[in-house]
């Protein structure tokens, strides 16, 4: 068999340079590509065939001109054989190209930059949660492309019963409950977002929980696990269908270029927000850690407690996250309100994070077979529920 590369399926990325085998080994080359609409390159995702048992170098000349290259500084890229077990494979940056050396062991194998999290994932998802008790879905909307744009709400009694009394109750005490709003991959190539969110809405609709039914006694969670898809499905790392980065539109977005945050923001004016987290990933820095709201503008010594006791309460929850490493509080201080949890924190005076996870390894707690992936980030999504309702419990 001749080896050859392809990506024309969901999230697939990559230009081809040049694919042969000579003997017992390949040499492929390689480009990352752009974003669909924007000048931003830094995801690939695509398929290798027929080079089982060659020794494989895979070249990619451009990896010095993609946006984040300090983000290939000890990274290793991911494999898989069946896509669903994905494991870290030797990589080396020399400052210009990355270089990937692996001799696959079947016919056909995936590489990426970062576990995958389909859209049939996605769906599958949403079904699940449709299908519990405690948590309602909903469309909000169509992104640029026409795709879904989907929210789940957990703890909420709203709907579940018919216009009468009992209707009447389940409303009043959800409006004496707090209002938490998550969301995730506004940039659609940081897919360890949504498998964070898998965790937490897994833990949330688990009925025999403690920490999930307290949580849902406090609070009525609207989690949105997808704010990027038609990125998604591109294959891009940071823009939607429009070449927008959804992290940069929270303070002025448009049906024509943004509006999944458009949508997003009228159904969070509608509810309130009582606190706020933005999950994401993070290219260069090996560390999980969240970005608060101090560099804002009446940022409050309330909003700076009940921020520091959260940071806290997730230290304790989870050995895996920790905030001795993170961004500046300078980092975004000029354009803080385009960002999603500045604008929100900001806005509503409430707890505001964004929340970054690593493309590497947690160099706190290296795994060296997978690194950091997708099943860590269900975990870690898992165990923020502890910290949320530490920070929601009565003072």
């Amino acid at each position: 068999m001749t080896p050859a590369i392809s990506a024309a399926f969901d999230s697939g990325a990559i230009e081809l340079l040049c694919c042969g085998a000579t003997g017992q080994s390949a040499g492929i080359g390689l480009r990352i590509r752009k974003d669909s609409h924007a000048d931003i390159r830094q995801w690939f995702h695509f398929r290798l065939s027929g080079a089982r048992g060659l020794a494989c170098t895979l070249r990619f000349d451009n990896a010095g001109a993609c946006t984040y290259p300090s983000g290939w500084k000890n990274y290793r890229a991911v494999a898989s054989y069946d896509r669903e077990n994905w494991f870290r494979v030797p990589t080396r940056y020399d400052g210009t190209a990355m270089t990937v050396e692996h001799t696959p062991g079947r016919d056909a194998v995936w590489y990426a930059y970062f576990e995958p999290y389909s859209l049939e994932r996605h769906q599958a998802l949403i079904g699940r949660a449709g299908g519990s008790p405690l948590a309602r879905t909903e469309r909000l909307g169509a992104t640029v492309e026409g795709r879904d744009l989907d929210l789940v709400s957990v703890g909420s009694n709203v709907g579940n019963s018919a216009g009468n009394s009992a209707g009447n109750s389940a409303a009043a005490a959800d409006a004496a409950k707090k209002t938490v709003w998550i969301i995730a991959r506004q940039h659609p190539g940081e897919t360890m977002a949504e498998w964070f969110v898998e965790g937490l809405i897994e833990r949330l609709i688990d009925p025999t929980d403690p920490v999930s039914r307290r949580l849902l006694e406090r609070a009525v969670l609207h989690i949105v696990p997808n704010m990027n898809p038609d990125g998604s499905a591109r294959g891009n790392l940071r823009t939607n269908a429009a070449g927008a980065n959804l992290n940069r539109e929270w303070m002025d977005p448009s049906m024509a270029a943004s509006p999944e945050v458009c949508l997003v923001r009228a159904r969070m004016q509608q509810t309130g927000v009582d606190a706020f987290i933005d999950v994401h990933g993070e290219e260069s820095l090996p560390y999980v850690f969240v970005a608060g709201g101090e560099m804002l503008p009446g940022f409050s010594p309330a909003q700076a407690r009940v921020q520091n006791e959260f940071i806290a309460n997730f230290k304790r929850a989870s050995p895996d996250f920790q905030d001795a490493h993170g961004y500046g509080a300078g980092k975004y201080h000029e354009d803080a309100l385009k960002l999603a949890s500045k604008w929100v924190g900001h806005t509503y005076g409430c707890l505001s994070l964004t929340l970054e996870m690593p493309f590497k390894d947690n160099a706190d707690l290296p795994e060296p077979l997978a690194g950091w992936n997708g099943e860590r980030s269900r975990k870690l999504g898992a165990a923020m529920l502890e910290p949320l309702l530490a920070s929601l419990e009565p003072r």
